[in-house]
């Protein structure tokens, strides 16, 4: 069974790139992108190089309001990472309050129209306290509506071996007359992998020709400062001199000018934020480049970003580990082929 898959909100190709390279004992059971639609220029040029060189014209490059949905193909599968900036507990968790929360609704219009059979929805695990609760209730009700059976659960991708604390909301979905029932895969296997961020980063090392690697310049202040601030210590933990103390009134967030622990999964890298926000290197006064971003996010090197370095970190940050799709995407694919796996419990219940 080869799987046809549309995705909304595609990002750079994080889900794509663990989706397409899902594969289980039976080989008939794969997964292969079909077409993709984000509204961010560079992002959707990234995804075509990437993803599907030989045909661009599949990824829709256009706010998702505005996307024709009868211009698009059948799907068996479809994938959308929602917009989470109104459900991150960094921001105002503003809900359905806000601009982005009921883009979500656009998944559940491609779900009635085209019936895929199955579907894998993402969002931050603030999704679960988003407007007291209710905008969970109200969006698994909706996907129930649209005729699935869902299987809500709060991954921490640190466990699946990938080295970042990313911890992600995701919903699978099986369609209603299927006879599959989902389990999220055990994060067991993988314990044993090394997930600290001084190996992902230099473990191989990165080659001086590699893209998406450039240094991000640093003044003399921010360079004296971080020779101050210890690995796993920010600009409010550390015995700074008083000259190189922040002045900030009211809260003080603990990743400003955060340095890495090198033996510990990164913290969770991040699309944008101004001075302090950039995720710093554990023995080096400076920011990590985008490549070294892009290997705590689980991207080969191979994988190449398009755009200013400043999209190229946006990108990144809000994509999906491609990892940690790959692992929950095999599961889904087993589901389908009836092999066993080892797996756990969803950690949602309403």
């Amino acid at each position: 069974m080869t799987f046809k898959l549309g995705e909304l909100f595609c990002g750079p190709g994080g889900i794509a790139l663990g989706a397409t390279q899902a594969s289980i004992e039976n080989e008939e059971y794969k997964i292969v992108h079909e077409w993709a639609s984000d509204y961010d220029h560079d992002t959707c040029e990234t995804y075509r190089y990437n993803i599907c060189p030989n045909s661009p014209e599949s990824v829709k490059c256009k706010d998702v309001r505005r996307l024709e949905l009868d211009t698009l193909t059948p799907i068996d599968a479809l994938a959308f990472g929602f917009p989470c900036n109104d459900f991150s507990i960094v921001g105002e968790q503003k809900g359905f309050g806000g601009t982005f929360g009921p883009l979500y609704t656009y998944g559940v219009k491609v779900l009635k129209k085209f019936q895929p059979q199955w579907f894998l929805a993402e969002n931050v695990g603030g999704l679960r306290s988003a407007n007291k609760g209710g905008a969970l209730e109200v969006i698994l009700s909706d996907l129930r509506a649209a005729g699935y059976r869902v299987y809500p659960h709060l991954y921490k991708f640190e466990q699946y071996g990938v080295p970042q604390a990313r911890h992600r909301f995701i919903i699978i979905g099986i369609r209603n007359d299927l006879p599959y029932e989902f389990c999220p895969p055990s994060p067991a296997l993988y314990a044993h992998i090394d997930n600290s961020s001084r190996n992902a980063i230099e473990n191989p090392p990165i080659a001086n020709d590699a893209m998406n690697n450039e240094l991000t310049k640093q003044s003399a202040v921010v360079v004296e400062r971080l020779k101050y601030i210890k690995p796993g210590e920010n600009a409010f933990n550390a015995n700074l001199p008083e000259a190189l103390k922040l002045n900030v009134k009211g809260a003080k967030i603990s990743q400003i000018y955060k340095r890495l622990d090198p033996s510990k999964p990164a913290y969770t890298v991040t699309g944008s934020g101004g001075g302090g926000t950039h995720i710093y290197h554990y023995s080096e006064p400076r920011a990590l480049t985008n490549r070294e971003r892009a290997r705590l996010q689980t991207f080969p090197d191979d994988f190449i970003f398009k755009g200013s370095k400043e999209s190229v970190r946006k990108q990144i940050g809000m994509a999906v580990p491609p990892r940690g799709a790959h692992i929950i995407l095999e599961a889904v694919l087993k589901t389908f082929a009836g092999i066993q796996y080892e797996k756990v419990e969803c950690n949602f219940s309403e």
